[in-house]
């Protein structure tokens, strides 16, 4: 792996963001990342670099802003961009739809433009299981039709992965792998990184964590009258690690593809088994020898 390779990491910050970006460093790559700080914290990156020994080129920036990707792209010789800038709560995309098209789907434009213009035309997009709506078909596989999706946030993801579609049908030289995450969990192993979400986590995980540590005084469950295991709502979660190495394989993907194919490729990333809420505070209350109070609402 020449060590000249520049990778530009979008929102790598972020929980997935710094997990990959330390996969990155350890498979020899040079790491840029922009990132905007809103929810995400420098602390991560520095964490990064401890674990790694490796240095991160930091650029406080944001996709909607084309200036501050000018900036970049005019400083740097890139090969290839992984991007994870997004807003990324299904609940608050309900509320706030314009700011999440505005981020997702209006950032990404922003940055195609960009990587065109520099003729940096190999992408990891950091797209959703979401893309799959309510599908009928369990578990989903990479040909499952997609949509209807059924929330403002698999919308953005959907209007993203349509776009590079297009984009790769009109211009053979763009190389893109789609990622389309499941429910990502965990930590590194070091335990000097994880998921650290600023307010009320949206996710199960956190969520149980926070009420472990005496900050919320139970988990809220919601519903149990699914038709599952036990009656509350089921998940495909997967290591972020695990997460992370699929995103240095997809790079390593574009490494090797021909030329002038004009590639989109899609690849869920999940573990084809499901969990349900349940079972994960189960799971909690045996790793950490303590009774997690819930409620179901």
């Amino acid at each position: 792996q020449p060590p000249s390779r520049h990778v530009l990491v979008t929102g790598g910050a972020g929980y997935i963001g710094s997990h990959t970006v330390l996969e990155l460093l350890q498979a020899g790559y040079s790491i840029v990342v922009m990132d905007n700080l809103v929810n995400s914290n420098l602390e991560a990156l520095k964490r990064v670099e401890q674990l790694t020994g490796k240095s991160i080129y930091f650029v406080h920036g944001d996709v909607t802003s084309e200036q501050d990707l000018e900036n970049v792209f005019q400083q740097f010789s890139f090969w290839a961009v992984v991007h994870f800038a997004a807003l990324k709560a299904v609940g608050q995309s309900t509320k706030i739809p314009l700011d999440y098209y505005h981020n997702n789907v209006t950032g990404s434009l922003h940055l195609f433009r960009t990587m065109d213009r520099y003729k940096v035309k190999k992408l990891v997009f950091s797209s959703s299981a979401t893309v799959y709506g309510e599908s009928d078909t369990m578990p989903v596989n990479e040909t499952t039709s997609l949509g209807p999706v059924t929330n403002p946030y698999g919308r953005t993801k959907l209007f993203v992965e349509e776009m590079l579609r297009d984009l790769c049908q009109a211009d053979s030289e763009w190389q893109v792998c789609l990622l389309r995450f499941f429910n990502p969990v965990g930590a590194h192993p070091s335990g000097l990184i994880g998921e650290c979400p600023q307010g009320v986590p949206n996710n199960l995980l956190p969520y149980v964590i926070r009420v472990l540590q005496g900050h919320l005084p139970f988990v809220q469950i919601f519903g149990s009258d699914y038709d599952t295991v036990d009656g509350t709502g089921v998940r495909d979660y997967i290591h972020v690690c695990d997460l992370a190495t699929g995103h240095v394989a997809a790079l390593q993907k574009l490494e090797v593809s021909h030329q002038g194919a004009g590639r989109c490729m899609a690849y869920n990333l999940g573990t084809g088994t499901g969990h349900s809420v349940l079972q994960i505070i189960d799971a909690m209350q045996k790793a950490t020898q303590k009774q997690i109070p819930y409620k179901i609402v």
